[in-house]
């Protein structure tokens, strides 16, 4: 076949050197592109020829392919299993393929037919000339495929032919049969206790009945098997032993009726046998063509055009290595006339040798009539061989250092280059003594110049860029470098001598500052003008690429400073969440003993006068507590929701900066939630909205703290949630003191219960709760402030008011507040903190944080 032919004078561009250059690694890739397992093993075994015939034709084939890729019409070439193996078999006497075997036929044929139609069909519309000869040159297969198919259906199936129907119905007849006979016993409620289950078992593909081994004189018939434990024996009915017998019978006379058929049906197509052998080669030629231009597509690439070096240079721009991907950095490799030898310089790691092997394998590709990943314009001319020493191989069996397995490869290109060589020698005559290295490396050259070989070397020797540029056929390039990161930007940069920067990766690498100014010292005058010069050309590429990454820094740190922001807010939002939580669960706990006490209280007004605007009060106090709780889940969940959305966003943001090589790591900030904003905007005092609870005398309750004494009966206490001051009675097996509050008796923890000290004992008086819709008017004024406001008040009026503050919070188990007071001349601010020094309630009291008021505000938290 055209795709594979090759020959001993090719033997130079394949193996070795082809496995070196990466070209096996390549031909793998396009062959998954094929749509046969013909064409993908023919493509894994394609190799580079010198054949321009055949090179040529390869090529315009697949530049066709590629305009009828590029256009609407549907694929031409579909899939088709292996049948090159299936063809042998055709022609001969007597023989017989398998069902799978013509159905394999029958599908090739089906491809084969399809891709011939829709090419000549395409021909008409597009200029596809060698496309179209092969599709008019491929013998028509359609009168094979429609014998074939006229015993199989489009799914490989048998048809339900004449000759078979018969057969086919005595086999279902007696099916049914066999299953009526199974289902008389299965259903004889006589046998439900012979039988170990009632669906039928298969053995051998027979069916049988699964009866108890101490019920087997129930069931007559043949025993098939026993059961491991010996306690079911497989039993086959004797009218369904008949029944079997007579199935075996009329399904081998299906299997021989049918034998017959395909031996001949494959008599029949035998006569194709030619037909389908010149049919497979030209469409693995077309799969494997069809394969290249969907790869070049895949690869932006391009047929190199061709290019007689007699009369034009070779060009190839912006060429991609294929294994790097979009890692690879487009590189224009351009010679002059008459230049028949490429000089390479530049530093280390700076994409030399990866030019190299990019120039050979696009020549190996190009003679393999595949596309090069490279622009248009790229010619390339084709070579009869092609010699690589890259690498740096040393051979322990063979007692070679690596100068001599260097020297080794480069005496055999000596001696076979010719005048249509490709010649690539990386770092060549390195290894050893820098003069003596570089005289051979001259000499080579010249010996290769002399045969006419296109050569490229790589090379740190300076004196070879000399040579480049006293040597008429030779020409410089070098690999570019920015000397302020001393990092390689991997551009090839031609007629520029490139400098290898050793001095300077040195000094990087943390070599001595003496040791590489004594190394600037040997450098001759006249290397370092070259080197200054060099610098010269490089330097408009280092100031344009400084200003690029400037501007790029400069727009990550915006984008992270915003994100530094948008977190710290979700971190307040989340503090907050927390807070109105505990404030919740603070308010729920209130509520519940605030019902205790009103249910109470109740029942002690019905021992006096109740009326029916009391009664709805107190339903309507209760009420509206469970109403504020309600409000405050409400609350909370809309403030989760929202906290939700933002954090969304600020991941959306987050990984667009990943994507820009941005990692930042999540901040928190931290401190004490006591000293957030968030504490005064949620208190349980939200939960009473009508009702004021008269209980104690508030000027009983300010006093210096007591001393710690014992609980003991009589023993006057604050207590309860409320803070209510009564007397205890007993104390409780549970461990709760019995409580005596007025009127009423109530249980209450020890922890919830403080010992008042040298205080009279209040007369008690029977609770009232007065409900006033006049009180709607001024109810702010009888509630406590989650922020007081004392500034632009004389030091009397802001006494009374943080008191009245206090003695509020205390009757409505309010537990937290602020006060603003202001800094000012600090008159205000010494009196609030000697009021809040001395009030006995008081938990703790802060100033706010600077961004909260400073000194300027105070936060007061109750017990």
């Amino acid at each position: 076949m055209i795709q594979n032919e090759t020959n001993e004078t090719d033997i130079f561009l394949r193996g070795t050197i082809a496995q070196e250059l990466d070209f096996y690694r390549i031909t793998e890739t396009v062959s998954q592109l094929a749509a046969s397992e013909e064409g993908r093993a023919l493509l894994k075994q394609r190799e580079a020829v010198s054949d321009k015939e055949q090179i040529t034709k390869l090529k315009s084939l697949g530049h066709e392919w590629s305009i009828y890729l590029n256009s609407t019409r549907p694929a031409a070439i579909h899939g088709w299993p292996s049948v090159g193996t299936v063809f042998p078999l055709l022609g001969i006497d007597g023989a017989q393929l398998s069902q799978e075997q013509l159905f394999t036929l029958a599908l090739f044929c089906t491809a084969a037919q399809t891709a011939k139609t829709l090419i000549e069909s395409a021909a008409e519309e597009f200029e596809i000339p060698n496309l179209n000869s092969i599709a008019q040159e491929m013998p028509s297969l359609k009168e094979a495929g429609d014998m074939i198919f006229s015993v199989l259906d489009k799914d490989g199936n048998v048809r339900d032919l004449p000759e078979l129907r018969t057969i086919r119905a005595k086999i279902a007849s007696i099916h049914k049969e066999i299953e009526s006979s199974i289902r008389k016993y299965t259903s004889d409620p006589a046998l439900n206790g012979a039988l170990q289950s009632n669906v039928p078992a298969f053995r051998a593909d027979r069916e049988l009945l699964a009866v108890r081994a101490d019920h087997r004189s129930a069931v007559s018939g043949i025993v098939h098997e026993v059961s491991a434990s010996g306690q079911t024996i497989y039993v086959e009915p004797e009218e369904v032993v008949r029944a079997n017998n007579e199935l075996i019978q009329q399904e081998f006379a299906l299997q021989s009726e049918l034998r017959r058929i395909f031996r001949e049906l494959t008599a029949k197509i035998g006569i194709f046998k030619d037909d389908f052998t010149d049919a497979l080669s030209k469409m693995t030629l077309l799969d494997t063509t069809c394969a290249a231009a969907k790869w070049l597509s895949s690869t932006r690439g391009v047929f190199a055009e061709d290019c007689d070096m007699q009369k034009e240079p070779p060009a190839i721009y912006k060429a991609r290595h294929p294994l790097l991907g979009d890692k690879a950095v487009p590189v224009d490799i351009s010679f002059m006339d008459s230049k028949r030898v490429l000089i390479i310089t530049g530093p280390n790691t700076g994409g030399k040798t990866v030019t190299l092997k990019t120039i050979g394998l696009f020549a190996l590709l190009n003679q393999a009539g595949l596309p090069v990943p490279a622009a248009e314009g790229t010619r390339l001319p084709v070579f009869s061989s092609i010699f690589a020493d890259i690498g740096d191989e040393q051979s322990i069996d063979d007692s070679l250092s690596t100068f001599s397995s260097h020297m080794k490869k480069t005496a055999q290109m000596v001696n076979c280059a010719d005048s249509n060589s490709l010649i690539l020698l990386d770092e060549l005559a390195s290894g050893t003594d820098p003069q003596e290295g570089g005289a051979i490396a001259m000499a080579t050259l010249d010996t290769l110049i002399e045969r006419g070989s296109f050569t490229i070397v790589t090379t740190h020797h300076g004196i070879l860029k000399n040579y480049g540029y006293t040597n008429k056929s030779c020409i410089n390039a070098s690999v570019e470098f920015d000397t302020g990161t001393l990092a390689p930007t991997y551009r090839l940069l031609m007629g520029v001598p490139g400098e290898s920067h050793a001095i300077d990766i040195a000094l990087k690498s943390g070599l001595p500052q003496s040791v590489v100014n004594k190394a600037r010292e040997y450098i001759s005058t006249e290397q370092a003008d070259v080197s200054t010069l060099i610098r010269g050309l490089t330097q408009k590429h280092a100031e344009l690429d400084s200003l690029l990454k400037t501007q790029k820094e400069k727009e990550q740190k915006l984008a992270v400073k915003e994100l530094k922001i948008q977190e710290k807010e979700v971190s307040l939002k989340e503090q907050e969440i927390e807070l109105r939580q505990k404030e919740k669960k603070s308010a729920s706990e209130f509520v519940s003993q605030t019902r205790k006490q009103l249910e109470n209280l109740v029942r002690e007004l019905r021992e006096g006068e109740i009326t029916r605007e009391k009664t709805l009060a107190v339903k309507s106090f209760i009420s509206g507590m469970s109403d504020g709780l309600d409000a405050i889940s409400t609350d909370i969940q809309n403030t989760k929701d929202s906290l939700k959305k933002q954090q969304e966003e600020i991941k959306k943001q987050n990984e667009t900066l990943l994507q820009n090589g941005i990692r930042l790591g999540k901040q928190r900030s931290g401190g004490s939630s006591s000293n957030k904003k968030t504490r005064q905007k949620m208190s349980n005092a939200e939960a009473l909205k009508t009702a004021s609870v008269t209980t104690f005398s508030a000027g009983a309750v300010r006093q210096e703290p007591p001393k710690p004494v014992s609980l003991l009966p009589g023993t006057e206490v604050i207590a309860g949630t409320a803070a209510r001051r009564g007397v205890l009675l007993k104390k409780e097996k549970s461990g709760n003191w019995s409580v005596q509050f007025g009127s009423m008796k109530m249980s209450v923890p020890e922890s919830a219960i403080k010992p008042l000290v040298n205080t009279p004992t209040p007369s008690f008086s029977t609770p009232q709760i007065v409900f006033d819709k006049a009180q709607d008017s001024s109810e702010e004024s009888e509630r406590p402030k989650f922020e007081l406001r004392l500034l632009g008040m004389r030091y009397e009026e802001a006494v009374k008011a943080l008191e009245k503050q206090l003695d509020l919070c205390a009757i409505h188990n309010f537990k937290s507040f602020s006060i603003i007071h202001g800094k000012g001349s600090g008159i205000l601010q010494k009196a609030v903190r000697d009021i809040l020094s001395h009030y006995p309630g008081i938990k703790e009291f802060h100033f706010a944080m600077p961004e909260e008021g400073g000194t300027g505000k105070t936060y007061v938290t109750l017990m």
